[in-house]
């Protein structure tokens, strides 16, 4: 029997029952939900943790932050916003990397939870892997058994206090934009099927384009890692194959590098051959030749935001604050017409 049964019986997020528990004194509910929570914890014979109770009343004055790739300009700008906004209230960042490896994301909550952190950010998107989600959740509830609050950055699937970015609509953005200039050939380098951000971006761009009478081929949809060498091999797999796109949408700028590589290597020219575009506007893209057209994310506002949402008072139920995209066209996708 776990917190989330509780959560779930008394219908209120686990967030609530946790502070229906902890009895801290700046994260109190209301007596009508701790009624509430007590009386389903009473039915499902759940009994709270009291060790992570007395943790509650003392937490450490540090923040912990949970990235996938501190390398990838995407989580570094991320991981910047977190820094500054905690800099001004006078706390420390603990920056952890899964490194890609989904099973990894587990531990380190819980390592984020023995060290007390007041609160956790975690930066990236979910995939739809259950066990390891399963496993994340649960340790996302223990985390918040312990007193401390939890953010997400990315699709609202834990719970918890979340930044949402605006993933279809901005992809969608991009495919009527690169429609206007004339485009008609189009592909997509889609990431991994069980990416969520990945599967968001690609389903946003190619509903677009058939809401235009324009489809992509599914051929020329191509799955590849979420990573410059994934957008490098799947843009080697799509010339291979044949196809001619005039324009190439890989669903992450570093994955968009991997493929201009790719498409240097065997001759061919941006944009004269083929054009390219990506997602995210991370600074690299502005200093490569031709500059990258891509969907804009203000990051550092994005980890400044999950920050506030960290340190701000709990709400019965989680809050979610979406993040809008803008197209930002450049020089790797020219006027057609």
């Amino acid at each position: 029997m776990t917190l989330s049964d509780v959560a779930r019986e008394a219908g209120v997020s686990v967030a609530t029952a946790s502070r229906a528990f902890n009895g801290s004194t700046n994260r109190t509910v209301g007596e009508d939900l701790r009624e509430r929570v007590a009386t389903a914890a009473a039915r499902l014979g759940y009994h709270p943790d009291t060790t992570a109770q007395a943790m509650a009343r003392g937490r450490a004055n540090s923040i912990g932050l949970i990235v996938h790739d501190i390398a990838d300009p995407y989580f570094s700008t991320i991981a910047s916003g977190v820094i500054d906004a905690a800099d001004r209230s006078g706390l420390a960042v603990t920056v952890a990397s899964t490194q890609h490896d989904v099973s990894r994301e587990s531990t380190l909550v819980a390592l984020m939870r023995h060290q007390r952190a007041r609160a956790l950010i975690l930066a990236g998107s979910r995939t739809d892997e259950t066990a390891e989600m399963e496993l994340v959740r649960g340790e996302v509830e223990q985390f918040l058994a312990a007193g401390g609050t939890v953010t997400l950055i990315g699709q609202p699937v834990l719970g918890v206090d979340t930044v949402v970015i605006e993933n279809r609509a901005g992809a969608a953005s991009l495919a009527f934009a690169l429609h206007r200039l004339g485009y008609r050939r189009f592909a997509v380098l889609a990431g991994p099927p069980q990416h969520l951000t990945a599967r968001d971006r690609a389903m946003g761009f190619v509903a677009a384009l058939a809401a235009l009478s324009v489809p992509v081929p599914p051929e020329n949809v191509v799955s590849c890692a979420f990573t410059r060498d994934g957008g490098h091999s799947g843009m080697r797999t799509l010339l291979e194959s044949g196809s001619r796109p005039e324009v190439v949408f890989a669903v992450n700028d570093v994955m968009a590098l991997g493929a201009m590589a790719a498409i240097h290597e065997v001759g061919l020219r941006i944009p004269d051959d083929v054009a390219i575009a990506g997602f995210d506007d991370i600074v690299t893209v502005r200093d490569v030749t031709p500059p990258l057209t891509s969907v804009s994310i203000p990051l550092t506002q994005v980890g400044t935001q999950a920050l506030t949402l960290a340190l701000a008072k709990p709400q019965p139920e989680p809050r979610m604050v979406s993040i809008p995209t803008e197209v930002v066209l450049r020089a790797s996708t020219p006027n057609r017409r």
